[in-house]
């Protein structure tokens, strides 16, 4: 089978969508499709639409859906789908919702957050990483801490950097950011906190080799993120085993679990700072973060993903 597969995100940008769109087409591949990854559709002869992002690529999906009205559609939503756009952009996020055959979401919530005639159509896909090479060796003279995400409104990204500046000296935390920013502005910011706090340390874009090596090193991670659809890093700390400190965001708790212990109130930096310290001076806490992560790790392998799609592949009409 052809398929082609939509993402708004161009060949050359790091952004999660384009990340999503490449490892999906190397899913579909191994299941013996054929795959095109295009930012618009341009009329080619496919078997088969796959996607990202119900208003970004509601111009691809209403060609494809004109030119083939009898050929399977499948539509991922993005975090920006389910929690603006569908408020913002209604028309063009639902029609795309409407026609498809079948919708793809990254986390098990995402049927409270749109409307309730779209639900049976959702099949959930849970994002998946490879499992480090080798064990973890965090740092014994250090508590580390690691942000993994680009600098962004959307994610919060100096929320951490924040939370640790008051800390007691006898703190031994250090906050390491791996991430590009969005713009000037968010560099500026982050090299000024960097300049200011002693416990923070910005590296900028980074091979995703660094970041497994981090993994490798860090005590915990932290998504402080406003709006996530179900963000890839929680896949990615939680195959690797590192423990997971979350803002209470509806896309975080649909990927951790509603009983997940390690939230914090969205935007409170005082929380998340008594959350950290928690988490350095609590090995009890630490440890019931670490046994709820290596519990859900299991729906974020490789092999769960790849049995995902093939079973809503062989669902759909032909």
């Amino acid at each position: 089978m052809k398929i082609s597969l939509i993402t708004p995100a161009k060949k050359q940008s790091k952004a999660g969508n384009r990340t999503t769109a490449v490892r999906w087409a190397r899913i579909l591949k191994s299941l013996g499709h054929r795959v095109h990854i295009a930012v618009d559709y341009a009329d080619e002869p496919a078997d088969l639409m796959v996607a990202l992002h119900a208003w970004r690529s509601a111009g691809s999906i209403e060609r494809f859906r004109n030119r083939y009205p009898d050929r399977p559609l499948i539509v991922a939503l993005t975090g920006t789908d389910i929690y603006r756009f569908l408020d913002s952009h209604p028309d063009p996020t639902r029609h795309s919702m409407e026609v498809a055959d079948a919708l793809v979401c990254l986390h098990d919530l995402v049927h409270e957050a749109i409307p309730a005639r779209f639900a049976d159509k959702l099949h959930v896909i849970h994002q998946s990483a490879p499992p480090l090479p080798g064990p973890r060796q965090p740092s014994k003279r250090t508590f580390d801490v690691c942000v993994i995400g680009h600098l962004r409104e959307e994610k919060d990204s100096l929320r951490t950097a924040y939370a640790v500046r008051d800390l007691p000296a006898s703190s031994r935390i250090r906050v390491t950011h791996l991430g590009l920013a969005h713009d000037e502005g968010w560099a500026t910011a982050a090299r000024a906190e960097e300049a200011s706090n002693p416990r923070y340390w910005w590296r900028g874009e980074v091979p995703g080799g660094e970041v497994r090596r981090a993994f490798a090193r860090t005590h915990l991670m932290v998504l402080s993120s406003v709006m996530e659809g179900g963000a890839n890093v929680i896949s990615e700390a939680l195959v690797a085993g590192v423990p997971v400190i979350a803002s209470d965001i509806h896309g975080s708790i649909g990927l951790l679990g509603r009983d997940y212990p390690g939230y914090y109130p969205v935007g409170d930096t005082k929380a998340l700072a008594a959350v950290l310290q928690r988490a350095e001076e609590d090995p009890a806490f630490l440890a019931s973060l670490d046994e709820h992560c290596r519990k859900r790790a299991r729906l974020f392998l490789p092999e769960e993903e790849q049995r995902r799609w093939q079973r809503l592949l062989s669902r759909l009409p032909v």
